[in-house]
């Protein structure tokens, strides 16, 4: 099974601004990583750019129009990701009880966990020469 911990950016974060001293903070993550990667639950993570350097892609209908960023709503958007790898829910929950707290100790925030879906969820739904193509991308 694999999830998602999803750290969301904070105005802070938008504007590109770290904690006054960041060097606890980012020793906690790097001690949070480590223990996942000697685990083996760690795919990857990463912390993400501020929204003004990116952009959204809009679709309605059958067109597309790019938006640029900075987006407003910072409560929605995401600062930063984990990706891991657990045999049950429970052992994922456990693990995103431990993540530190992305913005620093005692700071208000949350982190956000979702469940990625998995091909064989897709059973029934696509045809088996889809879900093919699909693996033979190295997908699962």
């Amino acid at each position: 099974m694999k999830f998602m911990l999803i750290v969301k950016a904070t105005p802070d974060s938008e504007a590109g601004r770290f904690p006054p001293d960041p060097e606890p903070l980012f020793a906690a993550m790097a001690s949070y990583h480590e223990e996942l990667a000697r685990a083996g639950a760690l795919l990857d993570a990463s912390g993400l750019q501020p929204s003004s350097k990116g952009w959204r892609v809009q679709y309605e209908g059958d067109k597309r129009r790019v938006v640029d960023g900075p987006f407003t709503e910072s409560k929605e958007l995401v600062a930063g990701y984990t990706l891991i790898q657990t045999r049950t829910r429970e052992e994922a929950m456990e693990w995103s009880r431990r993540f530190p707290n992305p913005v620093g100790p005692g700071a208000a925030c949350h982190i956000e966990v979702r469940q990625l879906y998995e091909l064989e969820d897709f059973d029934g739904l696509v045809e088996a020469r889809t879900a093919e193509r699909f693996r033979d991308m190295g997908m699962k």
